[in-house]
Parts: structure tokens; C-alpha cells; sequence
């Protein structure tokens, strides 16, 4: 749905011009693994000067994940489309992650952190991502130039069932237009292996459409990369979606960068295995499972 500010100006009938989201930088090729692009492509992001003097370093466990032996390593094919990953240096996301990870977080206190943490993540992952249109309005004291997200365009909103409710629970309140289609995977403990058994998604998605997909746990790879696949097969192209995930690892980054060149995701964090199970270590548990106390 349009902000009111935007229904207000087009009933005024005031001049808006649709104005092109502004593209991101073509990555350059380089060595270095993931989990490095990760904590390099975080500081990408503009920054005020005196914010950015005072940015600590990366941790030492950050240090070590970010070297091409210790994390993923992996490279998508082609040095134009390579797969990023964003670790967005915010002592927010940090506070979020870690109450996630304490498992004597109460379920009710454990969704709403789930929440919160994707109320951030998605801000970053819509940085010079949305179109807008300019106009002019007329404020209590005087004509002034304006700028909204062009309503005709709304993000397309997929949350992986049914973790992902929780972490997509705020979508709606910082994207001013999306529509929210729900997709559901279960994945076999013993095979991990996805299977669909909820799919809301359109037969063909308009041409251009941009994608959020939210799976709060990206551990073996299989759920995200069925879901993208779903999407790709109706129309998207990975340069169009990004994943917004709670914790990621490498055995789920490796896949999604093999097949998936352009893709963006953006994690609250990157840890570094996935047990014989299929749970990230040290990661933070079931997130269903933590998130409705079933």
C-alpha cells in the first residue's frame, strides 16, 4: 500500500517523476572468500565521516571465518556476477543475534527478537535498492521537493514457512508497498531434504520485481535454494531477490553461490559448520521451533 504521504500528494496533483533505484557497485574479483566479502561489502554502505573513524574492527572470530581456508570459499562462475554477502556491522543486530542464541530465551521474548532482527536486517537490504518518484508539496511554510518509494512497484515479500513469519513480521512496516506470499518447505531430518507443502507464489511474477525471500536459518542449503529456484522458474532472475537470513553457514552459502550468480544475502551473522543433524553450530536452535514453542 502507498504511504499516506504519497496518496496525498498525488491527489494534490503534484508533479512525480519516477526516478530508477541507483545501482550498487559491480563487485571486483577477488580471493577472498564469503564470509570476507561479507565484512568488506559491510562497509560499503555510506557513513558519515566521524561514525565511520570511530567503526571497531572486525572480532577475531570474524578475522579468522573471513580467510579462504576457514570459511566458504565460494565464488559464483564469472567475475560480473558474483554472489555477496552482507554482515551489516550494526550493535543492534549484534544485541538481536545474541538474544537468539541464549537458549534460556523465553519463546514470547525469542520471536520478538526475531522480528526486531529482521526489521534491521531488511532496512540495510533495501538500501539503494527501491524506486522513487520526486515531486513537490506544499508543507505549512513552503513548497518543498519531496521524495517517496513509487508505490507502483511493490516488493514481493517471501517468507520460507514457518520460521520465517517471525523474522518477516515487520516487513510491511518499513517497506512503505509489498505483497507477501507465503511458501512452505519441510525439510526430512534424515535426508534433509526439502519438501514443498505450502506454495502461494504466483504462476509468473511481473518482469522486474523485486524479491525479499526471509529464512532465518541458512545451514545446509537445501530449503533456500529450493525456494529461489521456485522464483527463478517464474520469471526472477537472482540479481532480483535478496535473502534475508537470522545466521548463515557456509555449507548453504556454498550452494546458493554456485547456483545463483547476483544473488545478495544479508545475515545477522555467519557461523562456521552445520552438524551431522543439520543444525548451524553454534548457531541458535530450531528457530520454529523457538519461535512457537511447538
Amino acid at each position: 500500500m502507498p504511504s499516506p504521504a504519497t496518496a496525498t500528494a498525488a491527489a494534490a496533483g503534484a508533479p512525480l517523476h519516477r526516478r530508477p533505484c541507483a545501482p550498487r557497485r559491480p563487485a571486483q574479483a577477488s580471493p577472498c572468500s564469503l564470509a570476507a566479502r561479507a565484512v568488506v561489502e559491510s562497509a560499503r554502505h555510506p557513513v558519515p565521516t566521524p561514525l565511520l573513524a570511530r567503526r571497531p574492527r572486525p572480532s577475531l572470530a570474524v578475522a579468522r571465518a573471513a580467510s579462504p581456508d576457514a570459511a566458504t570459499g565460494a565464488r559464483s562462475p564469472g567475475s560480473g556476477g558474483q554472489m555477496l554477502v552482507f554482515v551489516p556491522p550494526h550493535p543492534l543486530i549484534k544485541h538481536w543475534v545474541s538474544v537468539l542464541r541464549n537458549e534460556q530465551t523465553p519463546c514470547a521474548v525469542f520471536r520478538s527478537a526475531m522480528a526486531e532482527l529482521g526489521r534491521l536486517l531488511i532496512y540495510e537490504a533495501s538500501r539503494d535498492w527501491l524506486p522513487t518518484i520526486t515531486g513537490e508539496i506544499q508543507t505549512p511554510v513552503a513548497v518543498s521537493s519531496v521524495e517517496f518509494i513509487d508505490p507502483r512497484e511493490p516488493v514481493m515479500v517471501v517468507p520460507i514457512l514457518r520460521a520465517g513469519l517471525a523474522l518477516a513480521e515487520n516487513a510491511s512496516s518499513i517497506l512503505p508497498a509489498t505483497k507477501t506470499y507465503h511458501l512452505g518447505l519441510r525439510r526430512d531430518e534424515e535426508t534433509l531434504q526439502p519438501s514443498v507443502y505450502l506454495n502461494n507464489l504466483p504462476e509468473k511474477i511481473p518482469e522486474g520485481t523485486r524479491v525479499l525471500v526471509i529464512d532465518p536459518m541458512l545451514a545446509t542449503g537445501g530449503t533456500i535454494v529450493a525456494a529461489v529456484e521456485l522464483l527463478v522458474d517464474r520469471g526472477v532472475t537472482s540479481k532480483q531477490i535478496k535473502v534475508v537470513s537470522a545466521v548463515a553457514a557456509p555449507p548453504a552459502l556454498q550452494k546458493l553461490s554456485n547456483k545463483f550468480p547476483g544473488l545478495h544475502v544479508y545475515a545477522g551473522m555467519i557461523d562456521s559448520e552445520v552438524d551431522e543433524r543439520g543444525y548451524i553450530v553454534p548457531g541458535l536452535g530450531d528457530a520454529g521451533d523457538r519461535s512457537f514453542a511447538t
